[in-house]
């Protein structure tokens, strides 16, 4: 099943996907991409930092707008064009992110759709903001 067309999407609407990120998450993340940066893998490291403990890699959250738009806004079959992204605040094992989609344009003629793109968490903060530009399925 594709996901939605472009004359079924409206200005406004909106989808979301949480997860709470794990400590394997993050351990997981590393060995894929191979980022082993020590605030994101040695407590003892990261109690030295800023952060005072461990953090997850930013990009896992914008992994999780990913999943939205592949999945729910437009859903399968979707084309990431591009993303901006701010990481506003870190995300800590064990939070619970939600990435949230927003579609704030469309072009019907180029068959592309702008989307404000963030994820909160589970305190509502944002932690990532930014904007996606995606071709939904024809």
């Amino acid at each position: 099943m594709f996901g939605k067309k472009i004359n079924d999407i409206n200005i406004g609407d909106e989808a979301q996907f949480s997860k709470t990120i794990s400590e394997s998450d993050v351990y997981g993340f590393a060995g894929i991409v191979g980022d082993f940066n020590p605030v994101h893998i040695n407590k003892e490291y990261a109690k030295k930092t800023i952060f005072k403990q461990r953090i997850a890699h930013g990009i896992i959250g914008t992994g999780l707008i990913s999943t939205v738009i592949g999945t729910y806004l437009p859903g399968e079959g979707t084309i990431y064009l591009s993303q901006s992204t701010k990481f506003k605040k870190p995300v800590y094992f064990e939070d619970t992110i939600t990435a949230i989609v927003r579609v704030i344009e469309k072009n019907d003629e180029k068959n592309k759709i702008k989307l404000y793109t963030k994820c909160i968490n589970q305190n509502d903060e944002i932690v990532i903001e930014g904007e996606s530009l995606v071709m939904p399925p024809k």
